[in-house]
């Protein structure tokens, strides 16, 4: 994140010292994290400013877990803020998609540790061991070589038989998530630098996607978006943008009626 806003937004970022995230909850479930995200994320910086005394926090939270509507696949949703507490202003974006290696298995030998490790795309991507899936006695992580990896297995299994491994799902510790991260950024900084029409603060953006683009052939509504609602994130103004993408009908293919 600090690269894109230090570069787009003439800011210059830094990381507190001694700021343990980890009291909102970890990725490994040691602590559980009880906000919803967007809360979470809120605490965050405020924690952030509290503990700097600035009043321009940036923060992230990311969340794993089925895709909200393709149960079947695993997704990646990173949320982004840009809290001005001067300004008392809260502008937030957010990436969802499907490109992580989000997984986790249950391990009895070192080759089904290693067809894990190929398959979330160790060692560039970090790993976490523990005895099992909700056994948080002993977690392992951040491994990030094969011989910490069969070692901490080995450590592991000698002393229960069998292990968990999973994901290092934290920024540092997983390349896929950051490039998401990076993605959730480029949003934000292009919705600051969009302005209300009405009060002129930064912060203009999507809140809203209607759905009901026409059907070419038979003119039902189809699930293609129709307009974008645009709200300021201060006043609370707002515009709908209609046929988005210039289309104003949908392709039959895509029409519920036409082709159920």
């Amino acid at each position: 994140m600090a690269p894109l806003l230090d570069r787009e937004l003439g800011v210059y970022s830094m990381v507190p010292q001694n700021f343990n995230t980890d009291l909102l909850g970890t990725f490994s479930g040691e602590i559980e994290r009880v906000d919803d995200p967007l809360t979470t994320l809120r605490k965050k910086c405020l924690m952030a400013a509290e503990l700097t005394g600035c009043d321009l926090i940036a923060g992230n939270e990311g969340s794993f877990g089925p895709h909200p509507t393709l149960f079947f696949a695993n997704a990646n949703d990173e949320m982004v803020m840009l809290l001005d507490l001067k300004n008392d202003l809260e502008i937030v974006e957010r990436e969802l998609n499907m490109d992580t290696n989000f997984d986790g298995a249950d391990i009895t030998t070192e080759q089904e540790l290693l067809s894990f490790a190929e398959k979330v795309k160790f060692p560039s991507h970090g790993i976490i061991l523990k005895k099992a899936k909700t056994e948080y006695s002993v977690v392992l992580k951040g491994i990030t070589s094969y011989d910490e990896l069969l070692a901490s297995y080995n450590r592991i299994k000698d002393a229960s038989g069998k292990a968990f491994a999973e994901t290092d799902m934290r920024a540092m510790y997983n390349p896929t998530r950051m490039l998401n991260i990076e993605n959730a950024t480029i949003k934000l900084v292009a919705k600051v630098k969009s302005l209300c029409p009405s009060c002129s603060m930064p912060g203009f953006g999507i809140t809203d996607a209607i759905r009901g683009l026409p059907c070419s052939l038979c003119g039902m509504p189809t699930q293609s978006v129709l307009s974008y609602v645009y709200k300021c994130a201060k006043c609370g103004h707002s515009e709908k943008l209609m046929h988005p993408y210039g289309k104003t009908h949908e392709d039959p293919q895509f029409c519920d009626f036409c082709n159920p």
